[in-house]
């Protein structure tokens, strides 16, 4: 090939994946040996069932339609354009096609020998992944259960395979715990601790089975304090039960455990339970040496902050967390539970210093238990960025007599609680749909009422309602009223099956996010016009489906979309491959509109497919496609072709 189109060649290649993960001089190779071929309108490049050849094919100017014949008819797989890359089936397996490629234009296609890409395409992992988790057999398959929830970048970004994440690496304990009986005296215990220069000392028991826990706070708040003779067994100040894990933890899972237990350390054990014999000790101090940005410290600095100002200043610091695990792409399932831990934090310490700033005002807190709920994205853990609020309030119920009293004092606390959470930097909600509005702070009784209603007269309204206020999650106060809610829920679904059915209709409303395959729906005018709306055309089919789905399953206490997925894979042999390609998509919007959020400095809702490169277009692409599976299922399983 002449040396002048070898290299217009190359410059059009290594714009596009998987060709932007191979360097410059092997792509070069493969530029100088392609075929350049032209196609007329309808002109098939392969038919199905027909003989594989030995190249595979690039779009360089045209369209090109996958076309698979069922049952006489010719159904539409996809829609290839400039840079896409189809029939790849050579270098996978060496069997007929099963699609057919045709030319829906005049069509330029660069022809590239199996031969003169076989070396990379066995050598280079990424460029291996990239060909069989998108193109397998010549359909796109459209996720790799060894890469989950991965979003790559194509020619922003080489992705090397050795690449190494803090967060995912196994954490080094300490090798020798430093330990003693439970009868050990407390002043023993502690020269023990203050012999080997260490902060906490792990009761065992003869066996070396760990028991309790004891560290330097204990004795400065029991013993130096004077409640606790220094003569008395270390059993009598020891934390117990310790929490234990097995070995070979990750940093991210030992992260989670620590959060949630909401303790500094954790005991490692021959087979992850205190049955075993104790193996080492992590601290908080283990991983603030890996970490340099560690959410536990934020979460502490939370529980001190006295106003929304400093707040901010630290929910400030939790943003610069985000865009790191972005950039190192760790799973979005830990993101996800660390920025909700942040946020639940943050909230908690606002009901607290509104709590306080009521009580030095003069307010009596009533005796009436309540319990904060957050609602939307933040109730299913997806809230990231920080977006809008959604949340609300119920109460014990009480007298009708002391009814407007108790409600009056919470409403006074929500309007506090969220003027500190927007001066935190979360909108007020435009619709209103926060604890401070008289309608979403209630008593568990009329908050049942309401629930009712919904389900019982489920009219346009009512069912957008219910897509709101059914992803609840309790974040403060007495749980037990949230679960009370929960299982009236449930039964009201039981006495209205047809609530279902509305219910699923509302998932309908948005269709796959796609306009014949090659373009993007956008919207048509506003102040978004031409841009694509990530939000409601992508995320929320996938939140919708899932939600309704969960609840015919009568599956309570799962909020996240794609933890829902995953729950419906697990119940569901027959659709677990949707369930889960569904699970997999809804991660990756997260991950970019998270991505696209911190880059424009927004939401992230509103995208402009303009902006956005070949691999990003493919992967989002290719995320919608459970949208139009699972809105099949649901107009199956509803009947809804029968619903008026």
């Amino acid at each position: 090939m002449n040396n002048t189109i070898a290299i217009r060649v190359y410059d059009f290649l290594k714009n596009y994946p998987p060709f932007t993960l191979v360097e410059k001089g092997r792509l070069m190779n493969v530029a100088e040996k392609i075929v350049i071929q032209y196609y007329e309108p309808q002109q098939y490049i392969f038919e199905q069932d027909s003989a594989i050849s030995n190249y595979f094919y690039v779009v360089k100017e045209g369209a090109v339609q996958l076309l698979r014949n069922e049952e006489d008819q010719k159904i539409l797989i996809d829609e290839c354009d400039n840079g896409d890359v189809f029939g790849i089936r050579p270098l996978l397996a060496k069997r007929p096609y099963v699609v057919s490629a045709q030319a829906m234009e005049e069509t330029l296609i660069y022809a590239i020998h199996t031969d003169d890409f076989q070396d990379i395409f066995k050598n280079n992992s990424e460029v291996a992944f990239y060909l069989a988790s998108n193109f397998a057999a010549g359909v796109r398959n459209r996720f790799a259960e060894n890469k989950k929830g991965k979003f790559y970048y194509g020619a922003e970004k080489e992705i090397s395979s050795n690449y190494k994440l803090v967060e995912v690496q196994s954490i080094e304990s300490s090798k020798t715990p430093v330990t003693c009986l439970p009868n050990t005296l407390i002043r023993d215990a502690a020269k023990i601790m203050s012999k080997n220069g260490v902060g906490s000392i792990i009761v065992v028991n003869e066996k070396f089975h760990p028991l309790g826990i004891t560290t330097d706070r204990d004795f400065r708040q029991e013993v130096v304090a004077g409640s606790v003779s220094p003569t008395q067994p270390v059993s009598e100040i020891m934390s117990s039960p310790v929490i234990t894990i097995p070995p070979d933890r990750t940093v991210a899972e030992v992260q989670i455990e620590m959060l949630q237990h909401r303790i500094h350390h954790l005991c490692i054990t021959e087979d992850g339970t205190i049955h075993s014999k104790i193996l080492g000790i992590i601290s908080e101090h283990d991983l603030l040496v890996v970490q340099a940005n560690n959410p536990a410290v934020l979460i502490r600095e939370i529980k001190k902050g006295t106003s929304g100002a400093t707040l901010r200043k630290i929910r400030d610091k939790a943003e610069i967390l985000l865009q790191k695990y972005l950039e190192q792409e760790v799973s979005i399932k830990y993101i996800s539970e660390i920025m909700s831990e942040i946020n639940d934090a943050l909230i908690i310490r606002a009901i607290q210093i509104a709590e306080n700033d009521l009580e030095v005002a003069g307010y009596e807190k009533p005796s009436a238990d309540f319990c904060w709920l957050a609602l939307g994205s933040e109730g299913r853990k997806e809230q990231l960025l920080r977006t809008d609020q959604d949340n609300a309030l119920v109460f014990e119920n009480v007298a009708e007599e002391d009814y407007d009293e108790v409600k009056n004092y919470y409403l006074a606390m929500a309007e506090n609680v969220t003027l500190i959470i927007h001066e935190c930097g979360f909108e007020y909600c435009p619709a209103d749909m926060m604890a401070s509005n008289p309608q979403w702070c209630m008593s568990l009784e009329k908050w049942e009422q309401r629930f009712s209603k919904w389900m019982n007269q489920p009219g346009t309204k009512e069912v957008m309602m219910t897509t709101i206020f059914f992803d609840y999650r309790p974040i403060h106060g007495n749980f037990q009223l949230a679960e009370e809610m929960t299982q009236h829920i449930f039964e009201g679904i039981n006495q209205q099956e047809i609530y279902l059915s509305h219910l699923a209709n509302n998932a309908l409303q948005n269709p796959p996010p796609l306009s014949f395959f090659r373009n993007f729906i956008v919207e048509k005018n506003g102040e978004h016009k031409d841009q694509f709306d990530l939000k409601a055309r992508a995320m929320m089919p996938l939140a919708d489906a899932a939600r309704v789905l969960i609840l015919n399953a009568k599956v309570g206490q799962i909020n996240n979309t794609f933890e829902r997925f995953e729950k419906l894979a697990e119940l569901e042999e027959g659709n677990r491959e949707l369930f889960e390609q569904a699970a997999d998509a809804y991660e990756i919007l997260m991950r970019f509109r998270a991505t696209q959020g911190l880059k424009h400095n927004d939401s992230g809702r509103f995208v402009k497919p303009s902006e956005l490169n070949k691999m990003q277009r493919l992967m989002l692409r290719n995320s919608f496609q459970p949208i139009h599976d699972l809105q099949s299922l649901l107009k199956v399983r509803f009947r809804l072709n029968l619903f008026g």
